[in-house]
């Protein structure tokens, strides 16, 4: 669902320098845009920090988002930068509330292209059940930025049966994906490369929010670690999960079955095109998730009925054999180490 607001009759076209300056200009555009269309009682205060009425364990995370280009099919800047940090608190086990919004305007940037940025700005945060409660704007010469960078902050608080965390994570713990990996790298990658497909690639950008909390609803305890594979993808944050529970006396590896591992065709050509590992590409709708093994087949199950989350399958398990790695047995049985990320595959993704 797309939000359709008209944008308001303002007297200027593009940004420019004076509308970071903090006088006049800076205010026109602040309140016929910002104010207006992301308006809440709290964010209406104008004042220079929120007041939050929070209680309990609370999570705090914070994200910068420098996209190129920063519209995408599937999306834009704005939604992208709502979505992912509610994800990084949602990965938390907590329930997002409170957002903070930073942009870095580049002199140039026309009112249209911001105005389209906040109008999914707004659309993104609604359906994640958030508020923008504070945020800054800034403005550089041309030539300093691309079009827009956005940093968002989030606050939320914990679900209390969430217990996530890498020290949870024991043998035989089965490993889930919520959904099909790699879509919102190829995605930006074919119009970055002006790449053609007999289907238009989008990105997955989404909230993973109210999923997750129906999963802590029912599962509770069992689920021991919630990740987003984003940059460096699947492959990376399982390397990282080796790597940080191979401590102590209990020292662990992470076997994948590459069978099990969802994959839209379209994006499993569009990697095979251009050399890339679906492994290593990015994701914004996508979780993993560690959990029980005496849970996984239903939280699967579960996860199949609720939104994004209709292509979850297990993909691998937790195991005592070659601990501080991720070993993946390929289709026709082959075994191959699946190491992290080397250098920069897919620049600017997020």
């Amino acid at each position: 669902m797309q939000l359709h607001c008209p944008m308001p009759k303002l007297d200027f076209d593009i940004i420019t320098l004076g509308h970071g300056s903090g006088g006049i200009l800076t205010n026109k555009l602040l309140e016929a845009g910002v104010f207006d269309l992301l308006s809440n009682p709290l964010l209406d205060t104008h004042h220079d920090g929120a007041l939050l009425n929070l209680t309990g364990r609370v999570a705090f995370t914070t994200d910068s988002y420098v996209i190129s280009p920063v519209f995408f099919p599937g999306g834009n800047i704005g939604e992208l930068a709502v979505n992912g940090t509610v994800n990084d608190l949602a990965m938390c086990g907590a329930v997002p509330k409170y957002l903070s919004l930073g942009f870095i305007l580049e002199e140039g940037l026309t009112m249209a292209e911001f105005w389209d940025i906040l109008v999914s700005i707004k659309g993104a945060s609604e359906r994640a059940g958030v508020q923008i409660v504070t945020g800054d704007t800034k403005v550089v010469e041309r030539g300093k930025g691309d079009k827009i960078f956005i940093n968002t902050s989030g606050i939320g608080e914990l679900h209390p049966k969430a217990d996530i965390s890498v020290k949870n994570v024991r043998v035989g713990d089965k490993i889930v994906v919520s959904g099909n990996i790699a879509t919102h790298g190829m995605a930006i990658m074919s119009v970055r490369e002006g790449l053609e497909f007999e289907t238009t690639l989008t990105s997955d950008t989404a909230p993973l929010n109210h999923a997750v909390l129906a999963l802590l609803d029912e599962f509770g305890p069992a689920v021991h670690l919630l990740r987003d594979p984003t940059r460096g993808g699947v492959a990376t944050v399982l390397n990282e999960i080796a790597r940080d529970r191979n401590v102590g006396a209990t020292r662990l590896g992470i076997d994948l079955k590459q069978a099990a591992i969802p994959v839209l065709d379209e994006v499993a050509g569009a990697c095979e095109l251009l050399g890339l590992d679906p492994l290593y590409v990015a994701n914004e709708g996508v979780f993993l998730a560690i959990v029980a093994p005496e849970v996984a087949d239903a939280f699967v199950q579960k996860l199949r009925t609720l939104e994004y989350g209709q292509s979850a399958a297990i993909i691998g398990e937790v195991v005592a054999e070659h601990p501080g790695q991720v070993v993946l047995t390929s289709r026709i049985g082959g075994r191959r180490v699946v190491n992290m990320l080397v250098g920069e595959q897919l620049p600017r993704i997020c």
